[in-house]
């Protein structure tokens, strides 16, 4: 059962949260400002002078965020092809006129390891955002590449994505394929600092709405709607913190592409939740003595509430229309800003609280998982 009232205790979250996930997350904005200094200190910006045939982005689990975020950013602007990979072989393609960026937080996740060496081997130009003296640094060196050498301490892949992200959006920006100034940096250092005010464990569950958004998603079969490629890179991450962190699955989608298989759902048994056949039910049932409850459907819009939104109010305001029209509950999480980056900043931030406060109302820590841990020695190397 969620307990609403652990999330306003600040000794029991600090009990469960034994691996400081919400002091990590608080974090974000520090994460910018260090990994933009530690990137220029690197040379990143050398990779001006670079003119690459194609790029791939070579980040695995808890990192394979920083790659879909590299594919958004760059779709709209890139004159050459951007491919990301979570897994080997590297696409058959790659070759010494390409750049392949290698991300692992902790320099030695085996999956980006193999990648990095692989292009090592094909003699193409490398890139590589992990641990400094980790074996992710040490390939790098050898194929003459650029490292850029991140924190490891109290962090994991999960709650460092933007110390990972930070070089990777500088280098989109170096190479010409984005247009993400060192204004646009610190605005998204911003953004991340006053998520952390607003969400923070400290605010309490009235007025802050990721505990909110955590306990609606607890007491429900959630699908996960973002808009557009931006929006689907927020959800995708969403999806992952709510699984992997929050251990509650979420259905997931972006607009305008999954409207129609999102709204028909709408029609479906699942829609009214326990209100669905309520002319049906014999009234004397007690549904939690005599009959299992099923969860109604929520659906969670990450909503591109700028002046324009995106170019998908329209649609958007569509499916919302339909859920309501289905009494399909449905939970808004709106950012404002022009930019797209900031956008997916501000979703990015919201769900990994409220992913982390959904654990944390089940009695969870929100950083450990005993299942997980069983995988470590079944995963290939």
């Amino acid at each position: 059962m969620f307990d609403d009232a652990l999330l306003d205790d600040i000794e029991a979250i600090e009990r469960l949260d034994r691996r400081g996930v919400l002091r990590a997350l608080a974090t974000s904005g520090a994460q910018v400002r260090v990994s933009a200094r530690s990137a220029d200190e690197a040379g990143l910006a050398r990779l001006a002078d670079m003119q690459p045939r194609g790029v791939v982005v070579a980040a695995t689990g808890g990192s394979g965020a920083v790659g879909g975020l590299f594919d958004a950013v760059t779709r709209k602007h890139s004159a050459v092809p951007v491919q990301t990979c979570r897994s080997t072989p590297l696409p058959a393609w790659v070759g010494a006129y390409d750049l392949v960026i290698a991300v692992s937080q902790s320099g030695r996740a085996a999956g980006t390891l193999a990648l990095a060496a692989e292009a090592a081997r094909r003699g193409a130009n490398l890139l590589t955002v992990g641990v400094a003296d980790s074996p992710l640094a040490d390939v790098c060196a050898r194929a003459r590449g650029t490292h850029v050498p991140i924190d490891e301490a109290g962090a994991s892949s999960r709650t460092s994505l933007w110390a990972q992200a930070t070089p990777v959006l500088m280098a989109a920006d170096a190479l010409g394929l984005a247009s993400i100034g060192r204004d646009t940096i610190e605005a998204l250092a911003v953004v991340l600092d006053e998520q952390a005010r607003g969400l923070g464990p400290r605010v309490e569950s009235w007025e802050n709405p990721a505990k909110a958004l955590a306990a609606d998603v607890s007491e429900s079969l959630p699908i996960l709607l973002g808009c557009g490629p931006l929006g689907e890179t927020a959800a995708l991450r969403a999806t992952a913190m709510f699984g992997r962190t929050g251990r509650v699955p979420v259905a997931h989608g972006f607009l305008p592409d999954a409207a129609s298989q999102i709204v028909a759902c709408f029609d479906g048994p699942l829609a009214g939740g326990e209100d669905a056949d309520s002319a049906k039910r014999d009234i004397f049932v007690d549904p939690f003595l005599d009959a299992a409850v099923s969860r109604p459907l929520r659906l969670i819009v990450l909503r591109d509430a700028s002046e324009d939104g995106g170019g998908y109010s329209a649609v958007t305001d569509a499916v919302i229309g339909a859920a309501e029209d289905a009494g399909v509950r449905v939970s808004l999480v709106d950012a404002t800003s022009p930019d797209p980056l900031l956008r997916l900043a501000h979703h990015v931030a919201f769900t990994d609280y409220a992913a982390t406060y959904l654990a944390l109302g089940l009695g969870y820590d929100p950083g450990d998982s005993p299942h997980v841990r069983l995988l470590r020695d079944a995963r290939p190397h």
